[in-house]
């Protein structure tokens, strides 16, 4: 196996572009799907779903979400095994990430393009569908992906740095996903669009196609034979399962990291409505608030890195739960502090930038520690599956965090309405102290 020191730096670039790649599409899924479909008043357009509830709980979008997810999540197992067990002459990975970009292109930009401008069960239906093929294309591209990382590094110092660059991808990800409404609105101006929401379709296309070249680099320029020696696993699907479930570790971590990205998705589905509602704001200032927290959290990398090195990943881990803890509780005082708006948003983005880089860089890196170490023991290399398993729970936590963040704005989104808003800030916090609790059980040196 070859480490990241043999491993060029241009071709860590490179491979942290297909992070920043899937990072666009996402978030463009995750932040703009509930503002896109019911938007509050103040958006410009008409809610496109039916405002129902499914057996009196759950909102319809958060139905739709969930179920498209838990979909998706059924096949990661699949797509994890099928990589691991791949003979194709590129190798395990490249493969099954190049058939997958223009899947998941056009379907991310499909999930943004409903029937009917105002809501109707087909809108309804539309959405289901094309969430579904978004997930499983995404899904073909990341997790082999991913897979690679404990493949070009081979120590646990290389894994950090190497998943530093990636959370560095991911980060512009969020970034460029996040200058949609500005693009959208400069797309009004210039083009003289008939609507915003036409506008905000536009400027998602273009971002959609810019992820489909970043997706791309990886597979054009990394020579899987030359920088990987791994060997197809030969388990079956299940039995790898149950033995990647045997290990300890590995249960603590999925079960923090379901907590984690339940928490996270709650707070990023809210992100444009707590500028726009709980402080007032426009919604170009949404690009300038992530902008700033990444910028931020860019200086902690270094830091963490080291950290990392010098008192383990797991201390850092727990540290960065307890802060963003507080950070998703701020959410409920959001409008009401003793400050200007845009001070409390700049203050919310500065301390969220430290957990948010922790939590981005460490998890990966662990679990590539856990996957190698499994590998050193069982002679079987089943990375993608360890990597499927982990993404199998943080859909689950997504979809629920989706659908909790969609329930609550149900008991208030709008201005002078906002307490479900404020309330999505109290889930997020007491999510992120049962990961802590959790993570506690966490025995680094194993």
């Amino acid at each position: 196996m070859t480490s990241t020191a043999n491993f060029p730096l241009r071709l860590q670039l490179v491979y942290a572009s297909g992070m920043a790649g899937w990072s666009i599409l996402v978030n463009l899924i995750g932040v703009l799907l509930p503002y896109f479909y019911l938007p509050p008043d103040n958006a410009g357009w008409q809610p496109l779903l039916p405002q129902i509830m499914v057996l009196g709980v759950f909102s319809l979008l958060a139905v739709i979400t969930s179920a498209g997810r838990l979909g998706d999540a059924v096949y990661d197992p699949l797509i994890g095994q099928w990589s691991d067990r791949s003979t194709h002459r590129r190798g395990r990975r490249i493969p099954f990430m190049m058939w997958s970009i223009l899947p998941s292109v056009v379907t991310c930009v499909l999930v943004f393009m409903p029937p009917h401008e105002t809501a109707s069960a087909a809108n309804a239906w539309w959405l289901g569908i094309s969430l579904v093929l978004f997930f499983v294309s995404s899904t073909t591209y990341i997790i082999p992906c991913n897979a690679l990382l404990p493949e070009l590094a081979n120590t646990p110092e290389a894994r950090v740095r190497l998943s530093t660059l990636q959370q560095a991808g991911f980060t512009l990800g969020i970034v460029v996903s996040a200058s949609s409404n500005n693009l959208a609105a400069g797309l009004f101006e210039w083009l003289h669009l008939g609507s915003r929401r036409e506008a905000l379709q536009v400027a998602i296309a273009i971002l959609s196609v810019l992820a489909g070249v970043f997706l791309l680099l990886p597979v054009l320029f990394i020579d899987e034979r030359k920088y990987c020696t791994a060997q197809p696993a030969h388990q079956p699907l299940f039995k790898a399962i149950r033995s990647a479930l045997g290990n300890a570790s590995f249960r603590i971590y999925i079960v923090a990291d379901f907590a984690y990205y339940m928490a996270l998705y709650i707070i990023t589905s809210g992100l444009l409505y707590y500028v726009t509602v709980l402080t007032g704001q426009p919604e170009s200032f949404g690009v300038v608030l992530m902008a700033s927290m990444v910028g931020v959290s860019l200086l902690f990398y270094p830091l963490i890195n080291m950290l990392a090195r010098r008192i383990g990943k797991k201390k850092l881990v727990l540290a960065a739960f307890a802060v963003l803890a507080g950070v998703c509780a701020s959410v409920y005082g959001l409008g009401h502090f003793p400050a200007q708006a845009k001070v409390q948003l700049f203050a919310f983005a500065a301390l969220a930038a430290f957990p948010l880089a922790a939590l981005g860089i460490l998890p990966p890196a662990i679990l590539a520690d856990i996957a190698r170490r499994d590998a050193e023991l069982t002679g079987e290399n089943r990375e993608g599956l360890y990597f499927a398993v982990k993404y199998f729970v943080v859909k689950l936590g997504q979809t629920l965090g989706i659908a909790v963040f969609a329930t609550l704005a149900v008991l208030g989104k709008d201005p002078g309405n906002d307490h479900g808003l404020r309330l999505t800030g109290i889930a997020g916090a007491i999510l992120c102290v049962m990961a802590l609790l959790v993570f506690l059980r966490f025995r680094e040196k194993e």
